[in-house]
């Protein structure tokens, strides 16, 4: 029987409203007795708790948190919970620490996130669509290839194109003298995004140039045609779609291109 090891994991919570005390469990600390520097950390890729709790959450920001968090415990170790709950005015608190006993740590931080974060009853898989399903499907293929936290996400256009841009560029990373950039679009009856992408990019290379002396490279992850039970309006527009953010020079791929460009990503990076 494999030995077991001491292990002490801590709970992220969401805390919108401190005087009614409401939360949702939104990550997972975990590390090796009495070692800070082992602190693997974990948070929910499904939202919906979060929203239901509080419409006007900033996901992106907690999303992002995930990889703030686990850098700042590697360069401060305890201190970090303080630092963040004062941070954050208590809307994010971190509850002191449990004792457990892990088989290894990858396995006991999924058990942990399946008994204390993640909803009892999730919707299958099969059934998520639209941009959702492809930004989890991004995530998760980014973070098999290890690269995922060494992404920068979330990227605010309006650096590179003028004040009130609303658009958030889904991750990217920069190899040498390139940035790539890549974007979840779902072609499921809206090509709305992806004109809003063709439309953005002249002015995003452009500031990308400017601001970064680096080229751009925007990549927009689509499902495939296949998953989708096409109309023939339906799969015209999605021929539409993709030739007019390929008219601007996007690079489109599916899904199914996704291990690919993390395998790539993973060789830029040096992983």
């Amino acid at each position: 029987m494999n030995q077991r090891q001491p292990c002490e994991f801590f709970l992220v919570r969401y805390v919108p409203d401190p005087v009614k005390n409401e939360f949702v469990n939104i990550g997972v600390l975990l590390r090796e007795a009495g070692r800070p520097a082992s602190t693997v950390v974990r948070f929910t890729k499904d939202w919906s708790r979060v929203r239901c709790m509080d419409p006007d959450a900033d996901t992106g920001m907690l999303e992002a948190l995930e990889g703030e968090i686990r850098r700042r415990f590697l360069e401060d170790g305890q201190p970090v919970m303080k630092t963040l709950e004062d941070s954050f005015s208590n809307l994010l608190q971190i509850t002191t620490s449990k004792a457990c006993l892990a088989e290894s740590i990858p396995a006991e931080i999924e058990q942990l996130m399946r008994l204390h974060v993640e909803a009892r009853k999730r919707e299958p898989a099969s059934r998520r669509s639209g941009r959702m399903a492809i930004h989890a499907k991004m995530r998760s293929e980014f973070e098999r290839a290890g690269v995922w936290d060494l992404m920068q996400k979330r990227i605010a256009a309006a650096s590179y194109t003028r004040p009130g841009d609303p658009l958030r560029i889904d991750c990217g990373y920069r190899p040498n003298g390139v940035i790539r950039m890549f974007h979840a679009v779902s072609l499921d009856g809206d090509s709305e995004t992806a004109k809003v992408l063709a439309f953005s990019l002249s002015s995003l290379t452009e500031g990308v140039r400017r601001i970064e002396n680096a080229s751009l490279e925007l990549t927009a992850i689509v499902e495939p045609i296949r998953e989708r039970k096409e109309t023939e309006d339906g799969e015209a527009q999605y021929r539409f779609a993709i030739e007019t953010m390929e008219a601007q020079q996007i690079r489109v791929l599916t899904t199914n291109d996704l291990d690919r460009v993390a395998a790539t990503a993973r060789r830029e990076l040096r992983i």
